[in-house]
Parts: structure tokens; C-alpha cells; sequence
């Protein structure tokens, strides 16, 4: 499985590294790969390494203005031009989408990856990995927008909550039909 990962290139406590090389060790270990934003730096590092080090492949899709701090040691790194097609090629190379801890650009991707599948224009199962509570805020807005009627699909079919890497795994294996 390609399993796509937005995340934070930004350098970040425990809170969030031991989940993230969780995830990508089970990742890694199960056979799947890794498709990234390609950084070589902060929490993308932590994922590529924890991937590569459990024998996953590595499919980095970076852009123009970032490529310097681009992975050297992907199995193979997409340069992109902008940030748009950046996500689009994420997208398009992916079985599963996972959203981990991130700033605005985290948030854009997955708002996106959402408004997209809301509208049937992907059906992959998409996961919001909660690592210590960083996204209850954005699930309890969330819950408000399908109680309130601003999203024409429930939740469950847009995204899965997972508190842990474990968890999000068994949602994407069993997603996919793996046993």
C-alpha cells in the first residue's frame, strides 16, 4: 500500500516524534511505502527514517522552492512546481492518506484531501492521527459542522480518528482488505 503521510517539517518534542516512528516502523515493517513531502528535516525526517530503517520505500514529492532540503536517499523524489501540484501528485500516488501534526500547510492539505473526497473526486480512506490530543480541536469542530448540517456526508465516511499509529494502520489495512 502507498501510503501517503502530510505532516510537519518542523522539528518537535516526543509528544509527537515517538508517534510518528511508531507509524512509520509500521509502515515500514508491513511492506508499504512512504509518500512525502521529500523534506529531509524535522517530523518528514523522522517518518523517512523510521520508514527506510523498517525496509518501506520512499516516494518524496517535494516543490521548486523547497528542494534543497529535499530526501537525497529516496527511492525516488518528485520535484514539483508549485504546492498545488505538489498535492495532486500526493494524492494521485497514494492508497491511503494519513494526516499527523502540522501547521497551516498540515492543515491545508487536509482540508483539501477532505473537500475532495466529500465530493467523491477520491475514495481513500483518510486518517487524522491524533498524536497527544493535537487534533481533538479539529474534531470537535468538525462534529459541530455535521451536526449542524454543513457536511453532506457523515464524518465517519470522510475521515478516521486514530489516537495511535497502531490504530491507524488496522484502519488503513483493514480499508484495503489486508489480513
Amino acid at each position: 500500500m502507498n501510503i501517503c503521510v502530510f505532516c510537519s517539517a518542523a522539528d518537535l518534542d516526543d509528544r509527537y516524534t515517538t508517534p510518528a516512528r511508531e507509524f512509520a516502523r509500521l509502515i515500514g515493517a508491513g511492506g508499504h511505502t512512504l509518500v512525502w513531502g521529500g523534506s529531509n528535516v524535522g517530523l518528514m525526517k523522522v517518518m523517512a527514517d523510521g520508514v527506510q530503517e523498517a525496509g518501506g520505500r520512499l516516494v518524496g514529492v517535494s516543490v521548486e522552492f523547497l528542494a534543497a532540503k529535499a530526501r537525497p536517499d529516496a527511492d525516488e523524489m518528485l520535484i514539483t512546481k508549485d504546492l498545488a501540484e505538489r498535492k495532486a501528485e500526493m494524492l494521485a500516488r497514494a492508497d491511503a492518506i494519513v494526516i499527523m501534526v502540522g501547521g497551516t500547510g498540515t492543515l491545508d492539505e487536509a482540508t483539501e484531501i477532505l473537500e475532495l473526497k466529500k465530493h467523491n473526486l477520491h475514495t481513500k480512506p483518510v486518517v487524522l492521527l491524533n498524536a497527544a490530543g493535537f487534533y481533538d480541536g479539529l474534531k470537535q469542530q468538525f462534529q459541530r459542522m455535521e451536526a449542524e448540517g454543513f457536511l453532506p456526508v457523515p464524518l465517519t465516511e470522510l475521515v478516521f480518528f486514530a489516537e495511535d499509529g497502531v490504530g491507524a494502520m488496522a484502519y488503513l489495512e483493514e480499508a484495503h482488505g489486508v489480513v
